[in-house]
């Protein structure tokens, strides 16, 4: 029996009853006091927009498994579903809605702290899929909130990351699928996935 298709656009994460789990990467300085805090602190700079990504094999993209510079440490964030779902409320597309005029929708993303864009969904080789990704930036008081209210843990899943591109680079693609993270279509409100343009779970 033929598998379903994925939609084009939906999110899939790590997530259980109260928490998603979403990817930063950052220089050591970064990320080992977040670490250790258990949230960003000094010198993360709340000031400027943070990307967050549900999935790991994008943000594995993004990073070249953890060997570009700037991006050696990856962190798996676990963040409130409700702090999730409600920065996804907020947000606005990183292109005019259906309808909208171009001069309205720079007004509201000039407005809105929370932007979202889907970028083509990476294999385990990091080929680009026929589906999407969705990534998240979050600036002013979105970061804040991020950082201060909604991060329930951080863990340093580099070495696993490693791991995993050691295997691949070994040809042993089955061991290394097996260590992905596993990653669910995630459950959103019917407004707040019409909102970003998530197919229904």
């Amino acid at each position: 029996m033929e598998s379903p298709r994925t939609p084009d656009r939906q999110i899939r994460a790590r997530h259980d009853a109260g928490t998603i789990t979403v990817y930063q990467a950052y220089d050591p300085h970064i990320a080992e006091p977040a670490i250790a805090a258990q949230t960003f602190v000094s010198p993360f700079k709340r000031d400027r927009m943070t990307w967050i990504k549900p999935s790991f094999l994008w943000m594995m993209y993004r990073c070249g498994w953890a060997t570009k510079p700037g991006q050696t440490r990856v962190l798996a964030v676990s963040i409130t579903r409700d702090g999730f779902e409600g920065t996804l409320a907020a947000s606005c597309g990183s292109t005019p809605a259906a309808g909208e005029t171009h001069d309205a929708w720079k007004q509201r993303l000039k407005d809105s702290p929370v932007r979202v864009q889907w970028d083509p969904e990476r294999g385990l080789r990091l080929d680009r899929l026929d589906h999407r990704s969705i990534q998240i930036g979050l600036s002013g008081d979105a970061v804040r909130r991020y950082v201060q209210d909604w991060i329930t843990g951080i863990e340093d899943v580099t070495p696993l990351a490693r791991r995993i591109a050691a295997l691949i680079e070994s040809g042993d693609l089955d061991r290394a699928r097996d260590l992905l993270p596993e990653e669910r279509p995630y459950p959103l409100d019917d407004a707040v996935a019409a909102h970003v343009g998530s197919a229904p779970v």
